[in-house]
């Protein structure tokens, strides 16, 4: 029958195989001459310290030993944390996720472990160790998956941080899994997580989503304000949240400015801009505040400029212009704007056009994308405003440079699997055909199939991603 192999019969095979004695190899190791007879003859368990100097004594590499480990200090004995925490943390040193897999897997049926595992994840959250945290956070989550906990509620908050920035298609999953769970978080950490979450959504264009999300903010924050600020008898000492409270009722009316903008709704967009630049009612004092203070303000006189230029008040046009592709208007966002509002008052801005001409390129536009606002632009904004410039073009009658646009713009959807934008182009050059010359008909033809190509292969990814 073979002989089962452990830690105890590796280490003596291997002063076997090497002639060495117990005391040569507790020089060598570090680990005293009657700790390791004990180990050897299984009358003590081994400490992670003594694993790790025994494995480096042996001329191994670090970990060698730790599927043994777990095979021998938690399959087939009783779990101690003693041992299990030390361990743990040496796992995520090493990065050795599959093990600190196995363990969770293996304690969790004893929901008596969940606040250890649970305090152990929050230390590796704040050392960095994410994806080690990421394992014990879903551990605890699903042994409390049927409690109303807040400990449930902040290991879906930390699997919801961990989860995000990868994709748009993976922030989508991670925000969805994560909303249930909000309303169980502590009040003031409910702040920062509908901010996190707007974040999110604005960015993914769901604009109702973030608008409602928004509201809320504001419902929360206010009442957090009214608490901490107007209430005279205080029954307890209040945990503060990770921002002044100041800005997140400023953040909410801002996101709300942003969802209006979307809908076209422009003058109500400037009473949200309104809202976040009359700051009177602003209590806090200090750097931080101040400079939130300063931020909004900021962004107030940007967009102030731009919703009016929207509303058709050509002169916001030389501020609109200096804004474009500073901190507080990106270049895409804003000359868009400009040029939209520009097709539908009749106006000509060709100055406009020519100053950031040398900008309109994919790799050009990152450069003049917003920095420190929130929210952030999207690339789905290039093909449009390329689009844009072609109208614009070809109502001042500069067909060639129109079909340029064009062709630019339908170059810009194939490679973003844009397809609404596709469908505005065709319709364009349909309606300037005659106008079009036999080349750039050939070559429209061609865009055409390209773009059939890669909406075929966008379709299949999604079905994919879907399954």
């Amino acid at each position: 029958m073979q002989q089962h192999t452990t830690i105890q019969t590796e280490l003596a095979a291997f002063l076997k195989k090497e002639g060495q004695t117990i005391n040569q190899f507790a020089g060598i190791s570090g680990v005293n001459s009657g700790t390791l007879s004990s180990i050897i003859n299984g009358n003590r368990p081994i400490a992670m310290q003594q694993l790790d100097r025994i494995t480096a004594g042996m001329g191994l590499p670090e970990g060698t030993f730790y599927e043994l480990y777990i095979d021998e200090c938690v399959v087939h004995s009783a779990p101690d944390w003693r041992r299990l925490g030390p361990f743990l943390h040496r796992c995520a040193e090493l990065d050795k996720l599959e093990c600190i897999r196995q363990v969770v897997q293996i304690i969790m049926d004893n929901i008596t472990y969940a606040p250890l595992l649970f305090d152990t994840a929050e230390e590796f959250y704040g050392q960095g160790k994410l994806q080690a945290a990421a394992l014990l956070y879903e551990g605890v989550a699903d042994t409390e998956k049927y409690q109303h906990s807040e400990r449930l509620a902040l290991c879906q908050y930390r699997l919801f941080m961990i989860r995000i920035g990868q994709s748009p298609e993976a922030d989508f999953r991670a925000a969805t899994r994560f909303e249930y769970f909000v309303e169980r978080l502590e009040e003031i950490d409910q702040l920062e997580a509908l901010r996190q979450l707007a974040d999110i959504y604005i960015a993914l264009q769901h604009w109702e989503k973030a608008r409602l999300l928004a509201e809320e903010l504001r419902h929360k924050t206010s009442i957090q304000y009214e608490i901490r600020f107007y209430k005279t008898k205080k029954k307890k000492e209040l945990r503060q949240a990770p921002r002044p409270l100041c800005f997140y009722i400023l953040y909410a009316y801002w996101l709300q400015s942003k969802v209006c903008e979307e809908s076209g709704e422009y003058e109500r967009a400037l009473e949200y801009v309104g809202l976040y630049t009359e700051m009177s009612w602003i209590v806090e004092e200090s750097e931080e505040v101040q400079q939130i203070r300063a931020q909004f303000s900021r962004l107030g006189a940007v967009y102030k400029s731009l919703y009016r230029l929207m509303c058709g008040e050509l002169e916001a046009l030389p501020e609109v212009m200096e804004s474009i592709g500073t901190p507080g208007l990106g270049l895409l966002d804003g000359l868009l704007k400009a040029v939209q509002a520009a097709n539908r008052y009749g106006w000509k801005v060709d100055e406009l056009i020519s100053r950031f001409q040398p900008l309109l390129t994919p790799e050009g536009t990152a450069s003049g994308q917003a920095e420190g606002t929130p929210g952030r632009e999207t690339p789905e904004q290039y093909p449009v405003l390329l689009y844009e410039l072609a109208l614009y073009s070809l109502k001042a009658e500069k067909i060639e440079q129109g079909i340029r646009y064009i062709f630019g713009s339908l170059e810009a959807s194939a490679a973003l699997g844009s397809i609404a934008c596709v469908i505005r182009c065709v319709r364009l050059f349909e309606q300037f055909r005659p106008h079009a010359s036999a080349e750039d008909q050939d070559r429209y033809k061609r865009l055409i199939n390209k773009v059939q190509l890669a909406h075929t292969g966008a379709k299949r990814t999604t079905e994919s991603l879907r399954e």
